[in-house]
């Protein structure tokens, strides 16, 4: 199973901490968040990384070197040339070559643990899988998700909040079939006008109705994404906590990737 890690973006949310760090490279605890996300699947077994750069590719290469020699794992980059006047959607169709067999997505401003990687890997059922977690409210700058059972059906910001099941969190596993229907949907849409300027649940979105691609549900899971100030301060407690706790809660026992 190959991770494909999308770090292009600033953070600008993040100003003035970015201004010349790229935000996977924010200090969480003493480890880098794009750190932090490869040190959890790589305890898991994983073994092959592509991380998709942007904003200071030189800092993100030196930094993802250390992190390869550190947890004895491959870790390619991609430059992404356009991700200051692009939308993600764009990173994601940089990287469409590496998405021919079985692969997982990930944000590249999530906090996670060892855990939730596991999930993730033993995830199955639908050649497209996506992780969401129900919460009581869901606010403007939420990822939502209608489901009908554990189908999804429709993903996005603007969808009618009456009808919302859950949230997505930006962790997507593609299987069998799905690299390449994923990667014929990224093809079709960067053709399209607007193709700059589409994140890329809209990729999911409509592949959501021609396929079928199944909600994996981890409700109750600890995660953050960073995306603000305030959710900074929130990884750094996780991060700490989970740090103090030690392995037996950082780490899977057994994991068959």
């Amino acid at each position: 199973m190959k991770v494909i890690i999308l770090a292009a973006g600033q953070g600008s949310r993040l100003l003035p901490l970015t201004q010349d760090l790229p935000k996977a490279l924010l200090d969480i605890n003493g480890h880098t968040l794009i750190g932090r996300q490869i040190d959890a699947f790589a305890a898991c077994g994983v073994k092959e990384f592509v991380v998709v750069t942007g904003f200071r590719p030189d800092l993100m290469d030196a930094a993802l070197a250390r992190i390869a020699r550190r947890n004895g794992v491959t870790i390619r980059t991609i430059y992404n040339p356009f991700y200051a006047v692009a939308d993600n959607l764009a990173s994601c169709w940089m990287a469409r070559e590496e998405m021919i067999d079985d692969f997982i997505q990930v944000n590249g401003d999530n906090v996670f643990r060892a855990d939730l990687a596991e999930a993730l890997l033993r995830a199955g059922g639908a050649p497209v899988i996506a992780a969401v977690d129900r919460k009581a409210h869901y606010d403007a700058d939420d990822m939502k998700v209608i489901l009908k059972g554990q189908r999804l059906l429709r993903i996005g910001k603007e969808l009618p909040l009456s009808d919302v099941n859950a949230e997505a969190l930006g962790f997507y596993v593609f299987r069998g079939e799905g690299p390449a229907l994923y990667r014929a949907t990224l093809e079709e849409m960067m053709r399209e006008p607007d193709g700059l300027h589409q994140w890329f649940p809209a990729a999911i979105d409509r592949l959501a109705r021609r396929v079928e691609v199944k909600a994996l549900d981890l409700t109750g899971f600890e995660w953050c994404e960073v995306d603000y100030p305030t959710d900074l301060k929130l990884a750094r407690e996780y991060a700490a906590r989970w740090d103090a706790q030690g392995d037996s809660r950082t780490r899977p026992r057994l994991v068959n990737p």
